[in-house]
């Protein structure tokens, strides 16, 4: 009996231990191809499975979902025409240019700038027109009368960028001659107009330049402030420093020592310009054939070149005679007075009373009156005497606060090391 149970006791132990080895080794084998093939996670998109193509967004809509027809506005071409011509009827075309001319002035439709016709498939006839009347600016001209006109303004983001040159010929073929911009001559004489005269530059003349370039839509568009500006001539350094304190009571150009550049007067009432006849008591006139006393200075310019006044005042006569043509007077204070002859047109508004300030447009560059070619001849009174302007010394504004001067020269001192990276001086002058 005893040995009975022993034999049944010994089966049911080996039974046991068989089952203990299979669920050892069967965890051994599980735990092994878990560790072998991790659970898998989430599922994931990734760009190759699922390509994502960024629609292309310009004036406000995405351009691939339209079929978009380029063209040039010829001359003499109205909107109207425009939109007759794209099927539009009489009575939607003349909506759409009410629609437009209530945003931008329909005659500021230039020739020779493009435009767009926008059309969705989807609607019936055009959806939009798209106008660019500068590289900042673009108008849209919704076509189906759902009210989505917009004239809008490009975001513009700046850049200090550098430039320097050397004067062979001309300023302006220097500027381009070093891969610059035309335009950006414009910048530099906003800095130096009151102290370098830009109508008597020599050859061997150098510049460099610090300059803000202006982007729009990653494309290059205009030019910023010039920030800093060196121009050597003669043996001599001229420099001009952009400065604004940081409570905003100083701002503008400022030379090497902190003095203001703005002088009482501008050098010269135009730009782009040369000296084509000087004051001279003994001239003898091109037109009445005779000698007769120049009291002015005649700076030939192409037609409708922008005239300046050359100081702020107070026009005191505007109008047309027969030899001055259409011209511009000016009183400055009870010493000085100018005189603007032969404009091809006045600026709107110049008229008896108009106070201006310096710098602001008065005129137009012409021939009327006695005048044998576009010019514009500048009168100067001292005293109630005509003077030779080129030979007066005109007083400088304010200086500025020595509280001011450490600001300064800390700006200074940063956009000096910029012009010297492209250029170096021609005087050796001891910095502050």
């Amino acid at each position: 009996m005893r040995s009975s149970l022993n034999v049944r006791s010994r089966r049911v132990l080996s039974g046991l231990l068989a089952i203990t080895i299979c669920l050892l080794a069967g965890g051994t084998i599980l735990s092994s191809l878990t560790n072998a093939s991790p659970a898998p996670g989430n599922p994931k998109l990734t760009a190759t499975g699922f390509p994502i193509v960024e629609p292309t967004v310009r004036y406000g809509v995405a351009l691939d979902t339209f079929l978009i027809e380029e063209n040039t506005i010829e001359y003499g071409q109205t909107l109207s025409d425009i939109l007759l011509g794209h099927g539009m009827g009489a009575q939607e075309a003349f909506d759409a240019a009410n629609s437009f001319n209530a945003m931008l002035d329909v005659r500021n439709l230039r020739a020779g700038r493009p435009y767009q016709i926008l059309d969705d498939e989807d609607t019936p006839g055009p959806d939009f027109l798209v106008y660019v009347p500068s590289v900042y600016r673009y108008l849209r001209l919704d076509l189906q009368g759902t009210g989505r006109d917009e004239y809008a303004t490009l975001p513009v983001t700046m850049s200090e960028q550098l430039a320097a040159g050397e004067v062979e010929t001309s300023l302006w073929n220097a500027m381009v001659g070093a891969g610059h911009s035309f335009a950006l001559t414009d910048k530099m004489e906003d800095a130096l107009q009151w102290s370098v005269d830009f109508y008597h530059v020599q050859p061997g003349d150098a510049f460099q330049l610090v300059y803000e370039q202006e982007y729009v839509e990653g494309e290059e568009a205009g030019f910023g402030r010039v920030r800093a500006a060196r121009y050597s001539t003669g043996g001599k350094d001229i420099y001009a420093f952009y400065f604004e304190s940081e409570d905003s009571t100083q701002a503008g150009y400022f030379g090497l020592d902190g003095q203001p550049m703005k002088a009482t007067f501008l050098k010269a009432p135009v730009r782009y310009s040369r000296i084509s006849s000087r004051y001279n008591l003994r001239r003898f006139h091109p037109v009445q054939r005779r000698v007769k006393p120049h009291l002015g200075t005649d700076y030939a310019a192409p037609y409708g070149t922008p005239i300046v006044a050359v100081a702020d005042g107070v026009i005191t006569r505007s109008g047309r005679t027969g030899g001055n043509g259409i011209f511009v007077k000016i009183k400055h204070d009870k010493r000085f007075d100018t005189q603007y002859l032969h404009m091809q047109k006045r600026a709107p508004g110049m008229v008896v009373g108009k106070r201006v300030s310096q710098g602001d447009v008065i005129g137009y560059v012409g021939s009327t009156g006695l005048a044998t070619g576009p010019h514009v001849c500048f009168r100067f009174w001292d005293h109630g005497k005509q003077v030779d302007h080129t030979k007066m010394d005109f007083q400088d504004a304010e200086p500025m606060p020595e509280e001011y001067l450490p600001e300064f020269f800390q700006v200074r001192d940063d956009y000096l090391a910029k012009l010297n990276s492209v250029g170096s001086p021609v005087e050796d002058t001891a910095k502050k």
